[in-house]
């Protein structure tokens, strides 16, 4: 497949920040062959991040700079505390002026009117996209949404929906919603993991071996998961369907909502959602 024709012209792509999230999205474009290697820039002030990279085979280099000059579209992939420094390290390490640029922010909470501010002082056509993924992108699996800003093209939205869309679904949504769909499908591995590891721990209680409880654990989640996008049921009709009177399901589902387990999982998304408007405002 040839990169550049894929991408409609747009044949390289840079990520400053070559952290998990990054290598996420990363790892999804080479893999499906939309990208080569070759057409990818990355930058990080320290090595730490870079190995998974140059396993890649695509250039790296500690400066922000060299990657925003060589690239067509630039992710922005650092923590939202360090945006400013990367921005600072884009204007001291430009070697020279640089247009037509699709920056793409992954920064949890920081909105569009902050950050086309902020990037037009050093590049002033810049067009903005703002996106929430999430690490299952890696996979295959991912869940993405993006809004537009107000500069931003039919193309670029089309370009940034194919390169994420590699990695699972991806939806251009308000961004007023950006936050609340972060907190969920942004988050949301990690509250999953975490109910799998809890479900993993019961059947080891029970004598389940850790790999094997591990494995069922897991793959019951997927199953689950499969279940509700593929039919089309509502999740409390799939639930009901496994709970047969005075069986098993409905004695550990009894269980489950006594402690808690509905109100505690929307709370996670509801935190989660408040603090991604708190680091917006602190920007």
């Amino acid at each position: 497949m040839d990169a550049g024709k894929t991408l409609e012209g747009v044949g390289k792509v840079g990520f400053v920040g070559a952290g998990n999230m990054a290598q996420a999205i990363g790892g999804a474009l080479l893999r499906t062959g939309l990208l080569k290697a070759s057409n990818i820039y990355v930058s990080s002030p320290s090595n730490t991040n870079k190995g998974p990279w140059i396993h890649f085979g695509t250039h790296t280099t500690t400066e922000n700079g060299c990657v925003v000059e060589n690239s067509d579209v630039i992710f922005l992939a650092m923590k939202p505390i360090y945006l400013d420094a990367a921005l600072v390290d884009i204007k001291n390490t430009l070697k020279q002026p640089v247009s037509n640029k699709l920056f793409v922010s992954l920064l949890a909470g920081v909105p569009l009117k902050v950050l086309e501010e902020k990037i037009h002082r050093i590049v002033p056509d810049a067009r903005v996209i703002r996106v929430m993924p999430n690490t299952p992108v890696l996979v295959g699996a991912g869940c993405s949404v993006f809004s537009c800003g107000t500069t931003a093209t039919k193309k670029d939205a089309e370009v940034v929906k194919m390169m994420l869309s590699t990695g699972g679904i991806c939806q251009e949504i308000s961004e007023s919603l950006i936050d609340a769909a972060g907190g969920l499908s942004g988050c949301g591995p990690a509250y999953v993991y975490l109910i799998i590891e809890a479900l993993s721990d019961g059947a080891v209680k029970m004598g389940v071996p850790r790999a094997m409880a591990t494995q069922f654990a897991s793959q019951t989640v997927l199953g689950a998961a499969k279940m509700v996008l593929e039919t089309g049921k509502h999740p409390g009709q799939l639930k009901d369907e496994v709970c047969s009177p005075g069986g098993t399901t409905i004695c550990g589902i009894h269980a489950l909502e006594k402690g808690g387990v509905r109100s505690t999982l929307m709370e996670a998304v509801e935190a989660a959602t408040k603090r991604a408007a708190e680091l917006g405002k602190n920007k």
